[in-house]
């Protein structure tokens, strides 16, 4: 196909990334595209201690390659595509990174290992760094809604487009931090195209490792390994969103291919996107949040409570029913928080608690109800009943972290220094949060990558 024939979307879509180098961020985007960041940041340094993020180090132990690409919260620096997988693979491991609802995604645990691996090999500065990462949220979500995808069920679907934004996201930020042209740019996204993935079989992991992988490790290494490829030379396809056969065609169910270019330069994606207030899965932060409320309101506690009903969605109730996985399953997170009087990182990724007589009694009094006549949206009800008789309900339509209700730039920062300061020291943590919060004005983010490692191996010691 030659490049007069490629589609107006894609050629839409693929000037927008050639210029978003050297196109400025309105303000209110930088200040989004700053939070997500240094979100994600947070999550692979969290995540570095937990089984999946142990679990790509221990990987990359064995049969990575040296590199100059930081493993955050590790010692170890390593080739960019092996680093971005074990950072996308411990952004996920704690389920406190992004999403992005109207495509069903987690952009940021893709799109921002992509890009930080390039920081020991390309001098790419503050403003370049967020643009690449605006970019990836743009394109991955816009690739994902114009699948039209029918609507995923965890308890049905056989396949999901998490990975999908993840890698055309990852492979974007990855191309804009490259700086390539726009007919490199469409090579790199026929090049994702080929590694999309996503059997629904990592609904069965576990441990999360699989869902890591999926989600974060397995697209951030193939969207900067698509990019990498094109930049050494490679050339392939001129356009994969059109043409006898798509990409588009072979994922949706009703493509809509101009849904790629809609918007661009006026319609963040990085502005549509939550930031959880919680470490926990999302269908599980309105309930979450609804608890914390309820003790905050009527001081509430395991001792004053008889039961529990939390009322969720049908679609989301199986994602977080009986899990083996304390920050996905819902019943022990509400119980726990009543227990604990407040909600905690360290409660939500104790697996062996959720096995302890006191936990199990109380998660007993909490039942898990599917409203039949809600889907699509992330909103709970729990409502209480306690010793005498006397019911509490608490409804939660827009939790904290969304478009609607957004957290601000404190409340990221302090969510960041509590995940990254138990892995990184609060010193060095602190200085990771100065450093976003200015990126505006750092010509080289060199420095950042060499904040993320730590000086401890997360992986000694520990099964």
């Amino acid at each position: 196909m030659s490049s007069a024939s490629v589609s107006a979307p894609t050629e839409a879509l693929t000037a927008y990334l050639a210029e978003a180098a050297r196109t400025p961020l309105p303000e209110p985007v930088a200040q989004a595209a700053r939070a997500h960041l240094l979100d994600t940041i947070a999550a692979m340094v969290s995540g570095s201690a937990l089984v999946p993020g142990r679990r790509a180090t221990e990987y990359l132990e064995v049969w990575g390659s040296a590199g100059d690409a930081v493993v955050a919260g590790t010692p170890y620096r390593a080739a960019p595509v092996d680093a971005a997988l074990a950072n996308g693979m411990a952004a996920h491991a704690d389920e406190t990174d992004d999403s992005h609802a109207p495509s069903l995604s987690h952009p940021g645990c893709a799109v921002v290992p992509a890009v930080l691996a390039l920081l020991g090999r390309r001098r790419i500065s503050g403003p370049h760094l967020l643009r690449a990462v605006t970019a990836g949220y743009d394109v991955g979500t816009r690739v994902v809604q114009a699948y039209a995808p029918p609507r995923f069920d965890a308890a049905t679907s056989a396949h999901s487009t998490h990975a999908h934004c993840g890698v055309f996201g990852a492979a974007s930020a990855a191309a804009v931090g490259l700086g390539l042209s726009a007919t490199q740019i469409r090579h790199v996204l026929s090049y994702a195209a080929q590694s999309a993935a996503g059997i629904t079989t990592w609904v069965r992991d576990p441990q999360h490792v699989e869902k890591a992988y999926v989600f974060g490790g397995m697209p951030a290494a193939n969207g900067l390994r698509a990019a990498t490829m094109i930049a050494s030379g490679c050339d392939g396809v001129e356009d994969v969103f059109a043409g006898a056969s798509t990409v588009l065609g072979a994922f949706g169910d009703m493509p809509d291919p101009a849904l790629l270019g809609e918007g661009l330069g006026e319609r963040f994606a990085v502005t549509e996107s939550t930031i959880k207030k919680y470490a926990v899965g999302s269908p599980a932060q309105a309930p979450v949040e609804a608890t914390v409320e309820l003790i905050r309101a009527y001081g509430l506690s395991a001792a004053t409570v008889r039961d529990v009903e939390i009322v969720l969605p049908h679609d989301l109730a199986s994602v977080v029913r009986d899990r083996a996985m304390p920050d996905i399953d819902c019943r022990y997170l509400v119980a726990a928080t009543l227990l604990d009087g407040a909600f905690s990182f360290a409660m939500a990724h104790d697996a062996e608690r959720m096995r302890v007589p006191e936990v199990v009694e109380m998660v007993s009094r909490v039942r898990l109800t599917a409203d039949p006549a809600v889907t699509a949206v992330r909103r709970a009800t729990v409502v209480v009943t306690d010793v005498v008789g006397v019911i509490r309900r608490w409804d939660v339509d827009g939790v904290r972290g969304t478009p609607d209700n957004p957290m601000a730039p404190e409340e990221v920062a302090e969510k960041a220094l509590g995940l990254m300061a138990p892995v990184l020291g609060a010193g060095q943590a602190e200085k990771v949060v100065d450093l976003v919060s200015r990126l505006d004005t750092v010509a080289d983010c060199a420095a950042l990558a060499d904040l993320l490692a730590s000086r401890q191996d997360p992986t000694r010691g520990q099964t």
